[in-house]
């Protein structure tokens, strides 16, 4: 999509809503600045107001100190240290404790989510929702270089999460998402200390009564550095938080609830 045509479905407040992206950085010395100059490339672009909050994850490469040489040239970078342990939901909910933006993505630092993809997630959130969830298996998604075990996985582990929870919604483990600040504030306690924060957030959302638009957008496998999902790692922690969200639906009697559908 170009440019004039993202901006002819951009609300007349577009410029009133500042954009939050956190960013988790483990040993992302390949990919992190690529990241980051595409991103503000776009943003800087399109006018949105917006700020990027890396959290350097325990990083043993190279990764801080590219990112504090950003700093000196971009003021909208801003650097935290996940001072518990490392993890991605530990860097992630670091993020989401000091952003000060009116809503926040999570994106990821390897250059495997789009830019022009949080435009659109941007343009949609502010007509009016609580969120914005990505999809890349759906009319308009894509995926590059998708590994095939992987794919399997997801797709199986996202078919069991619509099944349990009566969704239409077919990618509840996509980490890139959009939630306004509000959203975010009413998801509390977060759990998850690794990549199943991915599942926790939306599912939360849903069950809360946050209201969600899907957008598809397109994923592209990192071109340098390694992967931090242990997929063998993550079942039983995948499990655990689908079964945490299914009990709340089920059994808290509304005590979550998005404030304004209590009576």
């Amino acid at each position: 999509m170009g440019m004039a045509t993202i901006r002819e479905t951009i609300p007349t407040n577009w410029a009133e809503v500042k954009l939050s992206i956190v960013i988790p950085a483990h040993n992302e010395e390949g990919s992190i600045q690529a990241t980051l100059e595409s991103l503000h490339t776009v943003l800087t672009r399109e006018a949105i107001p917006f700020e990027t909050v890396v959290v350097n994850d325990h990083s043993s490469d190279g990764t801080l100190a590219i990112i504090r040489q950003m700093q000196t040239r971009e003021s909208r970078i801003h650097v935290v240290d996940n001072q518990g342990p490392g993890g991605y939901g530990h860097a992630v909910r670091q993020g989401l404790k000091v952003f000060t933006g009116d809503c926040v993505a999570i994106m990821m630092a390897d250059l495997s989510d789009d830019p022009e993809d949080l435009v659109r997630f941007y343009g949609k959130l502010v007509e009016g929702y609580d969120c914005v969830f990505g999809t890349r298996w759906s009319k308009g998604g894509n995926v590059i270089d998708y590994p095939w075990p992987k794919r399997v996985i997801n797709r199986t582990a996202n078919t069991l999460v619509r099944i349990a929870f009566n969704l239409r919604y077919n990618d509840c483990t996509n980490a890139f998402k959009l939630y306004r600040r509000h959203t975010i504030d009413g998801l509390h306690p977060l759990l998850s200390p690794h990549f199943n924060l991915t599942l926790e957030l939306p599912l939360k959302a849903i069950v809360r009564g946050y209201t969600y638009a899907v957008v598809p957008n397109s994923w592209r496998n990192r071109k340098s550095g390694v992967s931090k999902l242990k997929i063998k790692e993550m079942g039983s922690r995948y499990f655990f938080i689908m079964l945490y969200c299914l009990i709340e639906k089920y059994f808290s009697k509304g005590d979550f609830k998005k404030p304004e559908l209590l009576q």
